[in-house]
């Protein structure tokens, strides 16, 4: 049966199509805000599968070109792996939905969002995680807290409640909130410096308006939503549970309380091999229960020892942060580079600057073509002492990398006062905690070092947070380690400058974050920060004056755009010209603008010269060191500019009465000429004989002032 139900969000329409498509799913529906659609289909399978000791949810975001009216490019001319901003997408989607199924649900669940169509005022990415949250919600899969999902921009100090493409283009904060009808369970921001309090007003509106979505999926659920399936919940066997319990608990007690990392880590290994010896061979089929029930002994103590003894596992206190270092200019060949160390985090980012024409090309569905800053982040298994195969990066490297890449985004100076493009690579080198945000303070070292004028320089820092069970007690942690993300309940990561907020990431495994946690962990962020930068500030304060000696010279100039033309010729054959002879990378703007970027400076400087004089207007009066091209009989033909050129008639090529032109002048030589004037067919007429005329003037006069001075000295 087909049913709809429909809404209005931010003065748009919303609406939910279900049971027209994709009947043999567990739920499929299609879900519209304007003229954007979403196909959402969700599955699980009937029971788990054997030895899984994990929830296996994925989630899927997949881009269709022809919901913007485009044929993907190259020959297969088909979609072919998801972008960075569909993975992106899919992690946005995954991040609120995955804490909310049961605990020790472990059936295999997929939810498959596919775009269909785009209205650019209405961001699909939006209404992708609504569209999964309520196909979850009227499925009969155990999923029973739905969340809501909005935008929300910031223009002239309001509140924007998703803002449309050009309230989008004005608006100095780019959040996403979203909500269940209690908690908040995600946000994403980035911002133009926005200061704490304004971003944690914005983070309330967002949840408020929250709540209207979350009762439009209930009416939804009400209307026609499925029955819940009942679902086996994955258990330790009791008496195996007490057992380990009662032979482990002590030792791992005493070895999470050892401050150092490494000891600790050596400790329980002692500490597994003694179980390992104790049980395996009564419960041979059961070594992953006995690893689960360890686990969870290990997360018991550290919650305990933060919650009841106020300590953390490293010794530190909760608003302390690990030891910092910074260095630049590590790197003898390179652009710039900053080496970040936090504690066992460490971070080496290098900034290389390229051309202009060096920009990444974005073939996708979002309103974005093009980026002229890019960073990247790379997380080899050496970072955290493992051995696994290189591969490219991951969903995870992908998005640290994007987030790092928001932070420092507003602090990038124009392509007009700085026309470079500008790429940073953060390679982490050691991980104990919060890489991404180990990559803020890099790249900011990196970019002051490339001599990249930004307009503030960046720091982040990620906070954690341990709860008891039964939510009454919460401690918000600085700087978190592996330990406490890996145990504890929250990471919220902060980036920004000492004037505000640039960048927020929230994650949770909790089904939700209190209020009060959400406005101590942005202050204690912003203290944090002004830590991080002061220290920061000490290693180099300011860009470099010049960029470095191995990156490549820019040049800039305006022309008029009627002359581009000019530039680049019939078929770029006078700006492939310019390229050839000068071995520089020329970039122009439809407005006129033209970047020149070169190897060297006397290259670039010739390159320019080159595209002056072919874009100079030429004026009667002026007198040019033009170049003989052709004789004939009536006179000789002169290039004054390149592609330019004009005629001198004999009866102007000297001051003395000339019989032949070849007794004057031979094809190839250099002679000064004066225009004398331009006709209406734009043809060029010269004169050779006022040159000299004018050269002998100038000459008397010359010999005038050297008199007069000579008189005066004596």
């Amino acid at each position: 049966m087909h049913h709809t139900l429909e809404t209005v969000v931010a003065g748009r329409p919303m609406k939910i199509e279900y049971g027209k498509v994709g009947r043999l799913s567990d739920a499929a529906l299609m879900m519209s805000y304007g003229d954007t659609v979403i196909l959402v289909n969700v599955n699980a399978s009937g029971k788990p599968r054997d030895g899984i000791d994990f929830f296996p949810l994925s989630v899927e975001y997949e881009e269709r070109l022809y919901s913007v009216g485009k044929i993907p490019g190259g020959f297969i001319k088909r979609e072919g792996r998801p972008s960075e901003k569909a993975i992106l997408n899919g992690r946005a989607i995954d991040r609120p939905l995955r804490p909310l199924f049961p605990k020790g649900y472990r059936n295999d669940v997929q939810v498959v969002c596919t775009v269909m169509s785009v209205e650019n005022d209405n961001l699909p990415e939006i209404l992708a995680i609504n569209a999964a949250s309520t196909a979850l919600f009227i499925s009969s899969i155990p999923f029973v807290d739905p969340v809501g999902t909005v935008s929300v921009g910031l223009i002239d100090g309001e509140f924007i409640l998703n803002p449309t493409s050009s309230e989008r283009e004005k608006s100095s904060m780019s959040l996403t909130v979203c909500a269940t009808q209690e908690k908040i369970m995600m946000i994403e921001a980035g911002g133009d410096e926005i200061p704490e309090d304004v971003m944690y007003d914005a983070i309330m509106f967002g949840f408020k308006e929250c709540q209207n979505l979350v009762n439009f999926q209930i009416e939804a659920r009400n209307k026609f939503g499925k029955e819940k399936a009942d679902f086996e919940v994955y258990e330790v066997e009791e008496s195996l549970e007490n057992e380990v319990k009662d032979f482990a608990f002590d030792m791992i007690k005493e070895a999470m309380y050892i401050t150092d990392k490494d000891e600790r880590n050596k400790a329980m290994d002692q500490v597994k091999e003694k179980v390992s010896e104790t049980f395996d061979e009564k419960y041979p089929d059961n070594k992953a229960d006995i690893s689960d029930v360890i686990y969870r002994i290990q997360k018991k103590v550290v919650r305990n020892m933060i919650l009841n003894d106020k300590i953390r596992p490293d010794g530190r206190g909760f608003n302390e942060i690990r030891p910092i270092s910074c260095d630049v200019s590590l790197l003898p060949r390179t652009h710039g580079t900053g080496l970040f160390t936090r504690g066992l985090t460490q971070v080496l980012t290098v900034a290389t600057l390229g051309a202009l024409g060096d920009i990444q090309i974005i073939d996708g569905i979002g309103e974005e073509q093009s980026k002229r800053y890019m960073h990247h982040y790379n997380f080899p298994a050496y970072s955290v002492g493992e051995v696994r195969p290189l591969r490219g990066p991951g969903r995870r490297e992908i998005g640290h990398g994007a987030l790092a890449e928001k932070a420092l985004e507003p602090l990038i100076p124009s392509e007009e006062s700085f026309p470079y493009t500008v790429r940073l690579v953060s390679e982490v080198l050691s991980s104990n905690g919060s890489t991404s945000q180990a990559s803020v303070c890099g790249s900011t070292l990196a970019l002051l070092d490339a001599g990249v004028p930004i307009k503030r320089p960046a720091a982040g820092i990620a906070m954690g947070l341990v709860t008891s069970e039964d939510l009454t007690e919460e401690e918000v942690l600085t700087d978190i380690q592996g330990i406490e993300d890996f145990f504890g309940d929250m990471d919220f990561k902060v980036a920004g400058t000492e004037k505000g907020i640039t960048a927020i990431q929230v994650d949770t495994k909790l089904k939700g974050l209190s209020n009060t946690c959400i406005k101590k962990s942005i202050e204690d962020a912003r203290v944090a920060r002004l830590f991080l930068l002061d220290k920061m500030n000490a290693c180099i304060g300011a860009p470099r004056e010049e960029v470095s000696k191995y990156a490549p010279k820019t040049f800039s100039l305006s022309i008029d755009p009627e002359k581009i033309r000019d530039v680049i010729g019939a078929g770029g054959k006078t700006i492939n010209k310019i390229i050839a002879e000068t071995g520089v990378k020329i970039d122009i703007k439809e407005d006129g603008k033209v970047f020149v970027t070169a190897v060297d400076t006397t290259s670039g400087k010739q390159a320019v010269k080159i595209i002056e004089d072919l874009t100079k207007e030429i004026k009667a009066g002026e007198i040019y060191l033009g170049k003989v091209t052709k004789i004939a009989a009536f006179g000789a033909f002169v290039e004054i500019l390149p592609g330019k050129e004009g005629l001198v008639h004999i009866s102007k090529l000297d001051v003395n009465r000339v019989n032949k032109v070849e007794d004057i002048v031979s094809a190839g030589d250099e002679i000064l000429v004066k225009v004398t004037d331009i006709d209406a067919q734009g043809r060029i007429n010269l004169s050779r004989k006022d040159a000299i005329k004018d050269s002998e003037k100038d000459s008397e006069k010359d010999s005038e002032k050297g008199s007069e001075t000579e008189e005066v000295t004596n």
